[in-house]
């Protein structure tokens, strides 16, 4: 019986990542400094300082990283603020 319930919980657990839908991604430039873009992730994103450090490691090392997740309409406004910091970034389905 507790493996059900484990079992469940589980899917429970993919069917919430199912359910985030969109996908703010900030992609890595040579022109800001790791600064610059962890006080805008902090700004815009609301990140706290080890979320927005974290996400400008992975956008350095990796060139992109999801820096934030949820409805098209929520994501819209820091989408476009983040582009007028002159940051690149795209919202993925």
């Amino acid at each position: 019986m507790e493996q059900e319930k484990y079992q469940d919980d589980s899917l429970e657990a993919i069917d919430t990542l199912e359910d985030e839908g969109c996908k703010l991604v900030l992609y890595n430039d040579d022109y800001h400094t790791f600064d610059y873009v962890i006080l805008a992730l902090r700004t815009i994103c609301g990140h706290t300082e080890v979320q927005a450090e974290q996400c400008t490691l992975l956008v350095h090392y990796k060139g992109k990283c999801v820096v934030k997740t949820g409805e098209y309409d929520k994501l819209l406004p820091m989408h476009a603020a983040l582009l007028d910091r002159q940051l690149t970034t795209e919202i993925i389905h």
